[in-house]
């Protein structure tokens, strides 16, 4: 059901990636003929998908720059291009983690020390190669100086920012003023991983220890704190929108020697599902724009597909990467989907998924299961007739 796309090395250990929401990017030319620049545009093919890369080899002179990357998508060959579109060294400093704001307003990247913003400059009517990240000194000041955060997330709509600290601060903001929202402080625990409901409502956070608690982000209170059944470590938590509308909470898990993936229902806040995937401990977790889709990545480099509906494994990749797998992301048009995964061996690869609608039972496999009932009764019912046919 897929094509497998290429991987490529950009010479430093990828630790954070993210597609790109070019349409919020790119400016539009600004010509003063406007019919010139209709046919321009008309006959010029639209830009390739682009992913943004961050990592390094840290503090030192190990020889290994750190650095944020822009790649491109190479439709031809469904691989990601061994050229950068442009690379911004950081200096001394690893981008560990990232958020890219989904309405175009910039690159956050959380450095060993604190978070640093990264605007996007794109000059008018320019080729989207062209393209340039300049820090914005101004922004983020309240999180200049405030250690490492494992976990960054711009709301889908762009209007809430939140980070979890290594040190279990949990800080929440309104974007772009920064008004804060509500904080949580656990000295005793990390903050590992979050996510926002796509209506803005919710935000789960799963800790170091402890259950997935779920806040609501109207009333700044929490609303569930999902328990952990024995032997269980939570790790991700990712909401998912499903076909009547409705959100399904999916978190995973490590319970013994097994990986599982752990369904909630949204408004009751009680388990329905889960689900063993894989011996192997879970490194990276994405769910797709549609929500039809679940992957995970493991420390041994494998990737895993699976239907979020069945839980049924629909592709698997062993060793897409020699190392760690540290980030997994849908990317999601009309006509194909596509995972980016990115590893501790300096490699982000894409792999293509194929048509959304090849996800789900097609018409046709369903009026071919009808016709071979029809067929099955029609012979159960003459079977006489027909004996006495094949006898003479």
């Amino acid at each position: 059901m897929a094509r497998r796309g290429g991987g490529q090395t950009y010479g430093f250990p990828i630790y954070c990636a993210s597609w790109l929401p070019l349409a919020h990017i790119l400016k539009p030319s600004s010509s003063e003929d406007d019919a010139v620049a209709e046919a321009d545009a008309s006959a010029s093919a639209p830009p390739p998908p682009m992913a943004a890369l961050g990592g390094g080899g840290g503090e030192g002179r190990s020889g290994v720059p750190n650095a944020l990357v822009v790649v491109a998508l190479d439709p031809a060959s469904e691989a990601l291009s061994p050229d950068t579109v442009l690379r911004l060294g950081t200096e001394e400093q690893v981008p560990y983690r990232m958020a890219v704001h989904p309405r175009g307003d910039g690159v956050l990247c959380a450095f060993p020390n604190g978070c640093r913003l990264f605007r996007w400059e794109s000059p008018e009517g320019e080729n989207p190669h062209n393209l340039a990240l300049i820090a914005d000194q101004e922004a983020l000041t309240a999180l200049s100086d405030v250690g490492l955060q494992l976990t960054v997330s711009f709301s889908g709509q762009g209007s809430i920012l939140a980070t979890g600290g290594e040190d279990g601060h949990l800080r929440i903001f309104k974007w772009p003023s920064m008004d804060s929202v509500l904080e949580e402080l656990d000295t005793k625990t990390s903050v590992k991983d979050l996510n926002f409901s796509s209506d803005e409502h919710f935000l789960a956070v799963n800790r170091s220890s402890g259950p997935c608690r779920v806040w609501d982000l109207k009333s700044s209170e929490a609303v569930a704190n999902l328990p952990r059944e024995a032997g269980e470590i939570f790790g991700f938590c990712r909401f998912s929108n499903q076909a009547d509308n409705s959100q399904i909470l999916f978190v995973t898990a490590m319970q013994g020697d097994y990986g599982k993936i752990v369904s909630w229902n949204t408004t009751s806040w009680t388990r329905i599902g889960s689900n063993k995937i894989t011996r192997e401990a879970i490194s990276a977790f994405a769910v797709s724009l549609d929500g039809t889709l679940l992957a995970i990545g493991t420390i041994e480099g494998s990737i895993i597909v699976l239907s979020s509906k069945s839980m049924r494994v629909l592709l698997t990749v062993k060793k897409a990467h020699l190392g760690i797998i540290t980030t997994l992301a849908f990317s999601q048009d009309s006509r194909s989907v596509t995972l980016l995964s990115t590893s501790f061996d300096s490699t982000a690869r894409v792999t293509s998924i194929g048509s959304p609608k090849s996800h789900g039972t097609s018409a046709w496999s369903m009026i071919l299961v009808i016709i071979l009932a029809i067929l099955a009764y029609y012979c159960m019912q003459h079977k006489e007739d027909l004996l006495a046919r094949l006898l003479h």
